[in-house]
């Protein structure tokens, strides 16, 4: 069944499957998005081959994927470098940096206790190699205050990494005011734009040096994302790939491209620069309807519902394990409690306890996000589930 030009239910047999509120994981690829791809997984498509009309037609589809991409961020196309995703943007950009640092003596970075793993790790390595990492506290609100990234950089100061939103909260970080107090300085500054690219339209005026993102998060196929390369204060060539085996993406991640891969997050990329203000406003009326029926039970909001993204929203309902209520609402509706990248074994959300929420909070929160293909958020099944385990 489609719906919004999305499939808004798998059905096995007669069954369907639960309604699926967990886009911040990620979300379903857009019919018209695989449509654009398919061709490209029938025909031999290596946009690396010059010497015959199948390459040429690879690599311009390529390039028209990578204008695409560099519109959204309002940048160059010959800024964007194309990846696995998200996570190997972040590693890219920080651990790329490792031998500029160390060869100019720079070798203190500042980031967030809110980060993502997929940059909290690189920089974990980074300490075991002699950098200093300083991580910077965020409010009870879950955001970081500019002036606690201020007050922390130094004379040998490399890098400051600041996500655009958190993954678990939705809240918006402050990486406009955190650009402009890094413009006159030497120190490099990178945000991991995983949960916002083609989402929040503030990242084009925003002075990044570099920026991660994501194909899956925006209705693209998973495998695919880029980092975008600002040449403002860095030589493209201090930046190191962290593999060998190719000249390919400008030197710094040799590989065959995926074609097909490429072209879909080139059309979701194009889709999302049109439609998204009327996808924002969807996603912000089923918010403020959300929140209004969930008045039904008792309920925290983890993190400023003024400051966050309209699509997602962490709650906590205090006295309810969240193993539980997931369980409970297993044949129903699909929803997390925190980063899939972190689910396999639960452990307390280190972005909440970085918020400095205590113990039962964090035990029972949830993690709620939708998309386009959610027409109404089942509120009366997620209370009476609620009420059913208090009870």
């Amino acid at each position: 069944m489609r719906q919004n030009g999305l499939l808004a239910a798998q059905r096995h047999g007669d069954d369907v499957a639960p309604t699926f509120l967990d886009y911040n994981a990620t979300t379903p690829v857009d019919p018209r998005v695989l449509d654009a791809m398919l061709p490209w997984f029938r025909d031999p498509s290596n946009s690396g081959s010059r010497t015959h009309l199948f390459g040429q037609r690879a690599k311009d589809a390529v390039e028209s994927a990578r204008s695409q991409v560099a519109n959204v961020l309002g940048v160059g196309s010959e800024d964007i470098v194309f990846t696995s995703g998200a996570t190997e943007s972040n590693n890219l950009a920080i651990l790329g940096l490792a031998e500029f640092g160390k060869r100019t003596g720079r070798a203190h970075i500042v980031a967030t206790a809110i980060e993502h793993k997929a940059v909290l790790e690189p920089l974990e390595r980074l300490a075991r190699n002699g950098f200093t990492v300083e991580l910077a506290p965020v409010t009870r609100d879950g955001f970081v205050e500019p002036d606690e990234i201020r007050k922390r950089i130094r004379p040998d100061t490399l890098l400051v990494s600041v996500m655009h939103a958190n993954n678990e909260t939705g809240v918006l970080q402050p990486i406009r005011e955190i650009g402009e107090l890094l413009a006159s300085t030497s120190v490099l500054f990178h945000t991991d734009a995983a949960q916002t690219f083609g989402k929040e339209p503030s990242l084009s005026d925003v002075a990044f040096d570099f920026a991660s993102i994501s194909g899956h998060k925006i209705y693209g196929p998973q495998g695919i994302g880029a980092l975008c390369v600002r040449r403002r204060k860095l030589d493209r060539r201090e930046l190191l790939s962290l593999t060998a085996g190719g000249g390919q993406e400008r030197g710094l991640r040799p590989g065959t491209l995926p074609v097909p891969l490429v072209v879909g997050l080139g059309k979701t990329s194009g889709l999302a620069c049109v439609e998204s203000n009327q996808r924002g406003a969807h996603a912000a009326k089923l918010k403020a309807d959300f929140l209004k029926e969930l008045s039904a039970v008792d309920f925290d909001v983890n993190g400023t519902v003024e400051h966050s993204q309209p699509h997602v929203v962490n709650i906590s309902f205090r006295g309810i394990d969240s193993e539980a209520l997931m369980m409970a609402l297993r044949e129903t509706v699909a929803i997390s409690n925190g980063s899939a990248c972190t689910s396999s074994q639960y452990t307390p959300s280190h972005v909440l306890k970085a918020m400095g929420l205590g113990e039962e909070r964090m035990e029972s929160a949830v993690r709620i996000s939708w998309g386009l293909a959610v027409k109404d958020i089942p509120v009366g099944v997620i209370v009476e589930a609620v009420k059913s385990l208090r009870g």
